[in-house]
């Protein structure tokens, strides 16, 4: 049997863009763990037999839309305390690219989301930790490249 082949966390990346033109992205410092949820949302009806309609309906489901949510937590490092802080007070979505770098590939969701939440604890005589759940804000595009 085969091994798979697999990644470690730092080959998966969140970068947070600016408003340059072309936008600029970087990885805010700080996370030690990040988390991608892809979900479809879905529309149910019930699909009657119409050779006995007194049997049971089945349930069919129709995709109705698409949405992405990433999460992140780690320790509140001064280097990008601004850079979420900013995109959590702005009224608008912000720029991100999500990067999932394989030995072969490399897969990018580039798009806009929304920082949801942003929650800082402060444990007594240990280190500040940050927690981010940003949510997306129309379609995030995927892009797969060959590694070159």
């Amino acid at each position: 049997m085969a091994q798979p082949t697999t990644i470690k966390g730092g080959k998966f990346r969140v970068l947070i863009g600016n408003d340059a033109n072309p936008i600029v992205y970087a990885a805010p410092c700080g996370f030690t763990s990040r988390s991608m949820t892809l979900t479809k949302g879905l529309e149910e009806v019930n699909i009657p037999d119409c050779d006995d309609p007194d049997k049971i309906d089945w349930v069919g489901r129709d995709a109705t839309s698409l949405s992405m949510s990433i999460s992140g937590e780690g320790v509140l490092a001064a280097e990008s305390s601004d850079t979420w802080l900013d995109a959590w007070h702005d009224v608008d979505s912000v720029p991100v690219k999500i990067e999932i770098e394989f030995p072969a590939k490399t897969i990018t969701y580039t798009g806009r989301m929304h920082v949801e939440s942003l929650e800082l604890g402060a444990p007594n005589g240990r280190r500040v930790t940050n927690n981010v759940s940003m949510q997306s804000d129309g379609e995030m595009v995927r892009v797969t490249t060959p590694a070159s």
